[in-house]
């Protein structure tokens, strides 16, 4: 069964020209990109998007970090996609992440990880709407 999921190539990795490579990896390990656009989250808008955290430390450097410049937002199609791309992404902390994976190759710590990815498939149905439907608040 295919399923969907939610990537989101964070600013720094946007800014340092990492997209491409990044992409690439994403589609060597057999996912398809099924959409693509590039977007700059507002300070609302991340806040809204990061709810989830916002009783934790890292909220405001969190939003302040995703609002700071335009993201690459995609939307990937593979069986077991979600557990398959957190595999693929790694560790939150790329100085914990498993060699290979792209929050090993391209993080600088646990905001500045190179990309967003979802963590279950409930999240990913409803974060996936988030962007790429006709009802999308973004």
């Amino acid at each position: 069964m295919i399923n969907k999921t939610l990537a989101i190539i964070k600013p720094e990795s946007v800014k340092n020209g990492q997209t491409g490579e990044i992409l690439d990896l994403i589609i060597k390990a057999g996912f398809r990109i099924s959409a693509l656009k590039m977007y700059h989250l507002t300070v609302d808008q991340a806040k809204l998007f990061y709810a989830v955290h916002t009783n934790k430390p890292f909220f405001d450097a969190l939003v302040t970090y995703m609002s700071s410049g335009p993201v690459i937002i995609t939307l990937l199609d593979k069986e077991n996609a979600v557990e398959d791309f957190r595999k693929l992404i790694g560790n939150t902390d790329p100085s914990l992440a498993d060699e290979g994976t792209i929050r090993k190759k391209y993080g600088t710590d646990n905001t500045r990880n190179a990309i967003h990815g979802s963590d279950s498939d409930l999240n990913a149905e409803t974060e996936c709407s988030w962007f790429f439907s006709k009802f999308s608040i973004f």
